[in-house]
């Protein structure tokens, strides 16, 4: 994998891997030893306990942030398609736009792709009500499951963790607190050998739900829970704090941070940016643009949209379409007629590279220009991805602690301040 490729796959707001890289990389580790650093003054103890709490909870929670929303969805698509069931079938395809529907799809892809595809097809418009329910079933248990874990059943989990773990050290301090008043009895008694011993439509929108998107709903979910279990009124009210910060800083921020960053490189330097860097570093792209063979609809519609696509499978433009705009080809290179094509983003992505061809051919030098817009995207990725993380992983925790301080005149965590008393030495 080249290191283009990385960039431009931490650099995709709408995968995972940006969250990856923010959350188990930077993040985490960052709010564990922040949360020990705030906690240590008033007392250690505390700090250790915050500090493992935080580890539990965050990498548990990054677990099945990560991975149990995609397994979960696995396993629904499984039963759907036991049930006769293509649960890919897109539910938009329902809308019957004028160039694309399902309708138009059987009629115009039937003799070009396999029967059995025209047949999934046919199955869903004759028992559209059996599908959408299955599809809505896939998104709620695909949400809930991970969110009732993340939000309820964790924090549950850790904090009776934690409160072992206080009554271990309640147990230990009351056994010192004897053994010193033993000593203070008879001197004479611990010594031995000389030593001291001790011992001791919804449904359409929320099935074409990104990963991404499932995660987002997830995380308000799990916030939500994350209120209901708090162990106290303070501990809700710190919890909401950061919740409400890292929902904005995990799925609102980055995709405008992203345009913005764009935009002040266009300002400051013409260099178009907008396009990803996996494009800006292909050859043939930049070949295209110098030989003016640069094969692109010709306007927006949806039909010169869809036409194009249908009658260009092997052009550059249908190739990023598919990596960039989810436009689907099957193996004969025909759309998959099961699939929706977002018109709006593949119009995006041609007026793009429209864009950038003509600044390209401005430029004089195609490739040089094409190089230097590379890597101007991919410090600005990169920017974003550091800024962010910065922002959840310092800023908030920083500001989490001043609010907490404000709201209950202690540094210490909320839902362990009250235990301090029972286990923390004198």
């Amino acid at each position: 994998m080249s290191l283009t490729t990385i960039i431009s796959a931490i650099g995709n707001t709408n995968k995972q891997y940006p969250l990856i890289v923010r959350d188990c990389g930077i993040e985490v580790p960052t709010k564990i030893v922040l949360t020990y650093n705030q906690n240590k003054d008033e007392s250690k103890d505390v700090a250790k306990l915050a500090a493992r709490e935080r580890f539990l909870d965050e990498y548990a929670v990054s677990a099945v942030w990560l991975g149990g929303i995609p397994l979960v969805s696995k396993l629904c698509d499984s039963f759907i398609k036991k049930k006769g069931y293509n649960p890919n079938i897109n539910l938009n395809l329902f809308k019957q736009s004028k160039y694309q529907g399902i309708d138009i799809n059987i009629k115009n892809f039937e003799g070009k792709v396999s029967q059995g595809v025209i047949d999934e097809l046919k199955k869903v418009k004759n028992n559209k009500a059996v599908f959408e329910k299955l599809l809505a079933l896939k998104f709620g248990l695909s949400t809930t499951i991970p969110m009732l874990f993340m939000g309820v059943i964790l924090p549950k989990l850790i904090f009776a963790s934690s409160a072992r773990k206080i009554e271990k050290l309640k147990a230990r301090k009351l056994q010192k607190e004897k053994q010193y008043q033993t000593i203070y009895e008879n001197p004479m008694s611990y010594i031995k050998d000389g030593k001291i011993s001790f011992k001791g439509n919804t449904i359409s929108k929320i099935a074409n739900f990104s990963t991404v998107d499932k995660m987002a709903v997830t995380d308000g979910g799990y916030a939500l829970g994350r209120v209901a279990t708090a162990r106290n009124k303070n501990e809700a009210i710190d919890v909401g704090f950061k919740m409400a910060g890292m929902l904005f800083l995990n799925f609102v921020a980055p995709p405008y941070l992203a345009k913005f960053l764009d935009k002040m490189t266009y300002k400051l330097s013409g260099l178009n940016v907008a396009l990803d860097p996996i494009i800006l570093d292909d050859k043939k792209f930049m070949e295209t643009i110098k030989n003016n063979s640069l094969l692109l609809p010709k306007n927006n519609t949806e039909k010169e949209i869809i036409e194009f696509l249908d009658k260009n499978p092997q052009s550059l433009f249908a190739k990023y379409a598919k990596q960039f705009c989810d436009v689907k080809y099957l193996k004969n290179d025909v759309r998959d007629p099961r699939a929706w094509v977002n018109i709006k983003k593949v119009v995006g992505l041609k007026e793009e590279m429209e864009k950038f061809a003509i600044n390209a051919i401005k430029s004089r030098d195609i490739y040089a220009f094409a190089k230097k817009a590379k890597w101007a995207k991919s410090f600005n990725i990169l920017t974003n991805i550091g800024l962010s993380s910065a922002l959840l992983a310092f800023a908030l925790p920083k500001a989490q602690f001043a609010f907490r301080k404000f709201i209950t005149g202690s540094d210490l965590e909320p839902g362990l301040a009250d235990s301090k008393d029972k286990f923390s030495e004198k």
